[in-house]
């Protein structure tokens, strides 16, 4: 039981990226307040440059980012951080391999934080992947 608090009251490692600031700031700081530490990135290239910093339990990669940066990313995070998870605020993210979790655009802050609750609960996607490429 001690370490399951422990956990709890370990604050997961964030990034966020958004394209848009206003976005990325509103976003983030309710993120903060409902626990995380998060970390945030403008566009593609900043969130690039903070994989190859830092580790990350979890990526987000929010709605204003470009469908191409929803699409490559994801790819590049887990080249750089196979056990971090990737969570695209849209609903493009359903068909990607790399993506570990995707919720609809737009969805309010309570439907993200029940999202990210419900993805640590799971393998992540390469995980999976990997996982039934082997037949298990």
């Amino acid at each position: 039981m001690g370490r399951e608090k422990d956990r709890k009251m370990a604050k997961q490692k964030l990034l966020y990226g958004e394209s848009n600031e206003e976005v990325l700031a509103s976003q983030a700081a309710e993120l903060q307040k409902a626990g995380y530490a998060v970390q945030t990135a403008i566009g593609r290239r900043g969130v690039q440059d903070a994989i190859k910093k830092e580790t990350f339990d979890l990526v987000v990669l929010g709605q204003t980012l470009s469908r191409d940066d929803r699409h490559h990313l994801p790819y590049m995070v887990k080249k750089a951080q196979r056990a971090t998870k990737v969570l695209v605020l849209h609903t493009d993210g359903s068909r990607h391999p790399y993506v570990d979790g995707n919720i609809d655009t737009g969805s309010d802050m309570q439907h993200i934080l029940d999202k990210i609750n419900v993805m640590q609960q799971q393998p992540n996607q390469q995980t999976k992947t990997m996982a039934a490429a082997a037949g298990r």
